[in-house]
C-alpha cells in the first residue's frame, strides 16, 4: 500500500484501560506479538453496537481475567484519541482496512488482589504483567502509541 492509500483509510474504534491499584501503580502487560519488548495497558476493539464503557470492561476481563465486579470506573477521556500504525504494519493487521485506531480510555481502580489477575486467558495477549509507577508508562509503550499514552496520563493525572 502506498502512504497515500494508508492515509485515506479510517481509524478503528478501540478502548483502553488504565487499571490502577491501591498504591497508585498502573497495570501493564508485556505484549505477545512482534512488539514483545514493549509493555502496554489493556485495550481492544469496540464491537458493532457496543458501548465504549462496556467494551472497556469486556476487554479488561478478556485480557487480564479481572471482572467488572473487581473495578470501579473513575474517569474516561473526554475525546477519542487517534494514533497511526507504522505503514509497514497496516497491510498485515485488520485486513489492511485501518490506518490506526481512535481510542476512548477509562481509568479503573482495581479492588482485587494480584492473585485475581490471570493473563492465561482464552486468547492470551500478554506473556507477563506488572504494576509500575504512572511516570514509567509512556517509556514502555511502542513508539507509535506514546503520544496517546502521554495524553491519557495527562488527562487522568488529577485522579492518580
Amino acid at each position: 500500500m502506498t502512504p497515500e492509500e494508508i492515509d485515506a483509510l479510517p481509524y478503528r474504534r478501540n478502548v483502553g484501560v488504565m487499571l490502577v491499584n491501591a498504591d497508585g501503580h498502573v497495570w501493564v502487560g508485556q505484549r505477545h506479538d512482534r512488539f514483545k519488548e514493549f509493555w502496554q495497558m489493556p485495550q481492544g476493539g469496540v464491537d458493532e453496537g457496543e458501548d465504549a464503557r462496556a467494551a472497556a470492561l469486556r476487554e479488561l476481563e478478556e485480557e487480564t481475567g479481572v471482572p467488572s465486579s473487581m473495578v470501579e470506573v473513575i474517569a474516561e477521556t473526554g475525546t477519542w484519541l487517534p494514533y497511526n500504525l507504522p505503514h509497514d504494519v497496516v497491510p498485515n493487521i485488520w485486513g489492511g482496512k485501518y490506518r490506526g485506531q481512535e481510542q476512548k480510555w477509562f481509568l479503573l481502580r482495581f479492588k482485587g488482589v494480584d492473585a485475581d489477575v490471570n493473563i492465561q486467558t482464552e486468547k492470551p495477549e500478554f506473556v507477563a504483567w506488572k504494576w509500575i509507577d504512572p511516570d514509567a508508562v509512556v517509556a514502555g509503550i511502542v513508539p507509535f502509541k506514546r503520544d496517546v499514552y502521554a495524553a491519557v496520563l495527562a488527562e487522568f493525572k488529577p485522579y492518580l
